[in-house]
């Protein structure tokens, strides 16, 4: 029977029994680096170190590098306003430039001034079109720069003209004395022609004393613009007559202009408005050509001067003329007597048989017969949408519309019976 091993305790580290189970002893080993010396808590040298490593706090095994030469913040905010200031004063030189010197998309053309109008009234207009443009900076220029008011008259601005042309252009009529040349809607164009020859402040190169249609025609060069029918007509009225080719309106012009550019001016204006409203007229009218309907607004221009009426008579031509009827109308009856006419229509003037009398030939006259308005010629290509056949005056202002015969004829009567009740009431002479 064996003996009992005694309990051994364990070892501790870096311990060792002095006497193990085979009798022998064993040399300690000591584990301490060679050299080491007792733990001691460090005492943290200030001088040597920062106080707080940001490294650590980041996580960052890397410290923070500082750049020795790194510029201070307010010289960087310097860079920053300087660059803020030169961009604003770059706008600032752009829009001064586009203010004076940007154009204005237009073709050359006359441009009337009329009294009182100012050179800031001029301005809108470069505004809406130009980018940029200033208002202020327009009117700085303009007080700098212009010394006297704007006048009135009628001025010739190149095509896309910038402001600086255009006030430098107008600037010249206060150096001259201007003329007043008035034409008035409805006259005719032998009144423009006496007007201008009366005027001895306009210099006479077309209208001499034995000028004609035919000579007038051809030293303004627009015989081209007359039909065969007129340019070739035996009627005396009729061959190369430029009715209707002025525009009416109140121009001003410097002292010494010559007949031959007041009249070229109205004709380019004219031309100007019938173009544009050819190009945008309504649809199915009767008129095959601009110039007839040059000849219809001429009588639209005559039959009425209430502007709401126009569109009204416009409709009543148009009508009558897509139904073949004639259109009878008084005016053109006067226009065709010529200097015989003395202020009364008679019973035979509407049955004489002119080129002209619109109660004894069919569709429209050969020439216009007054100089038609603007808006005579607007209402002529864009008529009411009427289907009236027949107006007469009412006696009290304006004129009365109607669908039929019967209704014109009873229209017919009540205005004679206004005007038998006026002339009752007159006192006599």
């Amino acid at each position: 029977m064996s003996k009992p091993t005694p309990n051994i305790p364990p070892e501790r580290p870096n311990e060792s029994p002095s006497n193990k189970q085979d009798g022998t002893v064993e040399e300690r080993v000591d584990t301490t680096l060679p050299d080491a010396q007792p733990v001691v808590d460090e005492v943290e040298d200030t001088s040597a170190t920062p106080a707080t490593n940001v490294s650590l706090i980041s996580g960052n095994s890397k410290p923070r590098q500082y750049k020795v030469n790194n510029p201070s913040f307010f010289m960087q905010r310097g860079y920053q306003v300087l660059l803020v200031l030169g961009l604003i004063a770059a706008f600032f030189l752009v829009m001064v430039y586009q203010t004076l010197f940007g154009r204005i998309e237009q073709p050359q053309q006359m441009v009337t001034i009329e009294p009182g109008q100012t050179y800031y009234g001029l301005l809108p207009q470069w505004q809406q079109q130009i980018p940029l443009f200033s208002a202020g900076v327009a009117k700085l220029y303009i007080k700098s720069q212009v010394d006297a008011p704007l006048h009135a008259g009628t001025y010739q601005l190149p095509e896309n003209p910038t402001i600086a042309e255009a006030l430098q252009i107008l600037g010249q009529g206060a150096k001259a004395a201007m003329v007043k040349v008035q034409i008035i809607e409805g006259k005719t164009s032998k009144d423009l022609y006496q007007a201008l020859r009366d005027n001895d402040k306009i210099e006479k190169e077309v209208l001499t004393a034995d000028s004609d249609n035919a000579s007038i025609a051809q030293a303004l060069d627009l015989t081209g613009v007359l039909p065969d029918s007129v340019a070739n007509s035996s009627d005396p009225i009729v061959n190369y007559n430029l009715e209707g080719w002025f525009a009416p309106d109140t121009y001003y012009y410097g002292e010494g202009t010559s007949d031959k550019k007041v009249l070229t001016d109205l004709y380019k204006r004219q031309q100007q408005v019938l173009t544009d409203a050819w190009e945008n007229r309504a649809p199915n009218l009767p008129y095959k050509s601009p110039y007839e309907a040059l000849v219809m607004a001429s009588i639209i221009e005559k039959e009425t001067s209430v502007a709401d009426e126009r569109p009204l008579v416009s409709a009543v031509f148009r009508n009558r003329l897509n139904k073949n009827m004639r259109m009878q109308t008084d005016p053109t009856i006067i226009y065709g007597m010529g200097s015989r006419y003395d202020g009364n229509i008679r019973r035979k003037d509407i049955n004489e048989k002119t080129s002209y009398n619109t109660y004894q030939i069919d569709g429209l006259p050969p020439t216009p017969i007054a100089l038609p308005s603007a808006a005579s010629i607007e209402a002529t290509l864009h008529p009411a949408d009427s289907e009236a056949l027949y107006f007469v005056a009412t006696g009290t202002g304006g004129h009365k519309f109607t669908n039929s015969l019967a209704e014109h004829n009873q229209a017919v009567k009540d205005y004679l019976s206004v005007m038998r009740e006026k002339k009752s009431q007159t006192p006599p002479q």
